[in-house]
């Protein structure tokens, strides 16, 4: 059974993620990021250098978590955590990307804080089965 463009596409944004925010392998992640790529986020730099430089500029503690995964044509959403960024707490993002010819060439994100257990209303964690420790 091939596979529709919605699970490429899935598939594609899961290995790129891995490969810049986990392996940092600058290199290999430069061909899922178009080098023209259009970055609409309030904490990233403009364009692929903004966001590789950022993540260069990380500390070496830094993991990306994918959690649930949609896609709808030329559009993914991904919503993940970051965790070892530094900040106290970790980020649970929202990101949402435009692929075209197999290369990511727009994003946006949605990012919070996330909450801990005291913190949560609905008493339901943001990420995951289980709060932060």
């Amino acid at each position: 059974m091939s596979q529709t463009i919605q699970d490429r596409n899935k598939a594609l944004v899961l290995e790129a993620f891995d490969t810049l925010f986990n392996k940092r392998d600058y290199s290999a992640a430069e061909h899922y990021w178009s080098p023209t790529y259009i970055q609409h986020s309030a904490h990233i730099a403009p364009g692929r250098a903004g966001l590789f430089n950022l993540i260069k500029s990380a500390p070496p503690t830094l993991k990306y978590e994918p959690g649930a995964i949609v896609a709808d044509g030329d559009l993914v959403i991904v919503h993940g955590r970051f965790s070892g960024l530094g900040p106290p707490v970790n980020w649970i993002a929202a990101d949402i990307l435009r692929i075209e010819d197999g290369v990511f060439v727009e994003h946006w994100d949605v990012i919070q804080d996330e909450a801990t257990q005291a913190q949560s209303k609905s008493g339901k964690p943001m990420f995951g089965d289980s709060f932060p420790a």
